[in-house]
């Protein structure tokens, strides 16, 4: 296994922001400045979660990343997937452009692509103690949205590293600023399909919790596949979690939080736990209400939550 010590900090011209999010090319390897143009990029096309191999191919990992021998070999395409998102326009304000010129450098992981701008090359994985210079409890959080939860309990407890997942570039930024503010410097955040990264930046039982907080429902029917609580994810994050740990999460739609449940339920290594009749947990008190929760409680939906633990299947 190599392990690639590039430069934390990019050089990124205006053509290297497209639409699609924040593509590399050849200045990376030779530069130590992270420099956005606030030229505004092209507006998004019909599919922008889509790159071209040779911009992937174009993409290199950054410090505290390693990446198996011939796992990202040039030629290779990988066919997208069905993902939880769809990416909305990378068109940032003046204090998101600031914050990814001066903070990315310290907070956002640069890992490897492979066919997509949010993909991530097999083989690749996270060096935990590089990144954060310690080993610690890790929580992840799929969906970071604007950074209210992540700079939050990334502060209260120090003693912890966290790890958020967000694909939207101006939400990134934001997040940045927030974790800045905060003091919050044992917390990071990656721009890729956390379903991708859960599958190649970790390995078994690297998680202590992770947290799925008011993530998209995908109400039609025939966009459920969509949905990032499902059979297959429910069984990759078991894989990631310590016995132990926890799974913790939450929405203001009735329909997808007994949605959770059966998929939760039919999981044989994940529990409930303090699980009412209905099956869900009591709020989790640590978790701050963000503008998502605030929405719904306007709305008059109800808020559920839900915590499992990972049990010892020994």
């Amino acid at each position: 296994m190599s392990k690639y010590s590039c430069s934390p900090t990019l050089d990124v011209d205006r053509r290297s922001i497209t639409s699609a999010g924040v593509h590399f090319n050849h200045r990376v390897a030779q530069s130590h400045r992270l420099s956005f143009d606030p030229v505004r990029p092209d507006p998004a096309p019909l599919d922008p979660t889509d790159a071209s191999p040779a911009q992937a191919r174009r993409h290199q990992p950054g410090l505290g990343v390693e990446v198996s021998a011939g796992a990202h070999r040039s030629g290779d395409r990988v066919r997208r997937g069905v993902v939880s998102f769809v990416r909305r326009s990378p068109r940032m304000n003046v204090s998101q452009q600031r914050a990814m010129n001066t903070l990315a450098s310290t907070y956002l992981i640069d890992v490897p692509r492979d066919a997509t701008s949010t993909s991530v090359a097999p083989g690749s994985r996270l060096d935990l103690p590089a990144i954060f210079g310690r080993t610690a409890p890790l929580t992840v959080e799929i969906g970071v949205g604007s950074g209210d939860v992540l700079a939050a309990l990334a502060a209260a407890h120090p003693e912890r590293d966290f790890i958020g997942f967000e694909v939207y570039l101006p939400s990134i930024a934001t997040t940045l600023n927030k974790l800045e503010n905060a003091g919050a410097g044992n917390a990071r955040v990656i721009m890729a399909d956390a379903t991708a990264g859960l599958e190649h930046l970790f390995g078994p039982a690297d998680l202590d919790e992770l947290w799925t907080f008011f993530a998209d429902p995908w109400h039609k029917k025939r966009h459920h596949k969509r949905r990032i609580v499902n059979p297959d994810t429910a069984r990759l994050v078991t894989s990631r979690l310590r016995p132990g740990g926890l799974w913790r999460l939450a929405t203001d739609w009735d329909d997808y939080a007994h949605w959770m449940l059966e998929v939760l339920s039919a999981e044989p290594l994940l529990k409930p736990v303090d699980a009412g009749p209905d099956g869900f947990s009591p709020r989790w008190p640590e978790r701050p209400v963000t503008r998502y929760e605030n929405k719904g409680l306007t709305a008059g939906r109800t808020i559920h939550d839900l915590t499992w633990r990972r049990v010892d299947g020994s």
